[in-house]
């Protein structure tokens, strides 16, 4: 079985799987947790390109969908806000102050990988720097890595410590993590982030993910 093949049959699957879990949720009655999603770059700032494909289009239109399908499958059962609902360039102070100025239970911030080399797959990063969230955002950057890997089929690259700015100033505040969703450098994976249908497959694995580190109990 090809790779693509793998990964559409998967995605099938895996939205069967959420919707029936959308139907657990729905029927809970528990206080909104309140997240932050962070689509990275924007504007003048491009990110990475691979493809002629643009990182910061990648990553909003992930962050827009995954938007979409808290109010459409789960009635907004989690109170999300991003920090930049456009082509715009948000400073890296601004997206770490809109967290705390909410009081945010998780900050998620979405990225794509790059790199000269055949690299491939999905890393989660947290903070390297030492702070009152560090166990907490491990325990989110795993339920996110083992969701993402474990219902798309993108090679695992682990839970990384790294010293990023958007975390750093986050790391005492509330439980945050960086996710590189694959490589758009990489011919099959940035072909995988062009279709729209995939990117609704990406929104819907960091959902899961969320919903089960902000709700252990499911």
């Amino acid at each position: 079985m090809t790779q693509n093949l793998k990964l559409k049959r998967q995605n099938v699957i895996f939205l069967l799987v959420f919707l029936k879990i959308a139907l657990v949720f729905a029927q809970g009655d528990s206080l909104k947790k309140i997240v932050i999603i962070d689509p990275g770059h924007g504007g003048i700032d491009s990110g990475a390109i691979g493809f002629g494909i643009q990182e910061k289009n990648i990553t909003l239109a992930i962050a827009k969908e995954v938007l979409k399908l808290n109010r459409d499958l789960w009635n907004d059962h989690l109170e999300l806000y991003l920090t930049r609902y456009s082509d715009t360039l948000v400073s890296l102070p601004d997206r770490s102050r809109l967290a705390k100025t909410l009081h945010a239970n998780a900050f998620t911030s979405i990225h794509c990988n790059a790199s000269s080399s055949a690299a491939k797959g999905i890393e989660v990063f947290t903070s390297n720097k030492s702070g009152g969230y560090d166990e907490s955002s491990c325990h989110l950057a795993s339920h996110i890595l083992k969701t993402y890997h474990e219902r798309l089929g993108f090679h695992s690259r682990g839970v990384k410590r790294a010293n990023l700015a958007v975390l750093r100033q986050a790391s005492d505040a509330f439980p945050a993590v960086l996710i590189e969703v694959g490589f758009i450098t990489r011919k099959e994976e940035a072909t995988y982030f062009s279709n729209p249908k995939h990117i609704t497959a990406i929104a819907l694995a960091l959902l899961e993910g969320l919903y089960n580190y902000l709700n252990p109990k499911l």
